[in-house]
């Protein structure tokens, strides 16, 4: 179900993908370690957006906002280590990180303007 809300969607899109990810890697490549660390941070970005649209004041949100554009370069780094150790191919890497570099743009693009209001 959709929201009205680009983040919100887009965030909860993500930690789908995520969690796809976790299962390939836990039954395909039998990673278990780098896998946690990326289903943790990769599913806290969407958690962190819910959490801020409904926060209780305009500092509550700002700061929601900044935990999920920090869970989202904690999992660009480890989207990269996954590629870079051969757990992802170049295609794979490649279509979840564009996904997450689109969110990071869209997270940093929130926090700036709503730091300014």
């Amino acid at each position: 179900m959709k929201s009205d809300n680009v983040i919100v969607d887009k965030s909860m899109d993500f930690s789908i993908r995520i969690v796809k990810l976790y299962k390939f890697l836990t039954e395909n490549k039998r990673e278990y370690v780098l896998s946690k660390q990326i289903l943790r941070s990769g599913t806290s970005i969407g958690a962190n957006v819910k959490e801020g649209v409904r926060g209780q004041s305009k500092a509550d949100f700002i700061s929601k906002m900044a935990i999920a554009l920090k869970e989202a370069s904690e999992t660009e780094y480890w989207l990269e280590l996954l590629y870079k150790t051969d757990y992802l191919n170049e295609n794979q890497y490649n279509s979840i990180n564009s996904d997450c570099e689109e969110l990071i743009k869209i997270l940093m693009s929130i926090v700036k303007t709503s730091n300014h209001k």
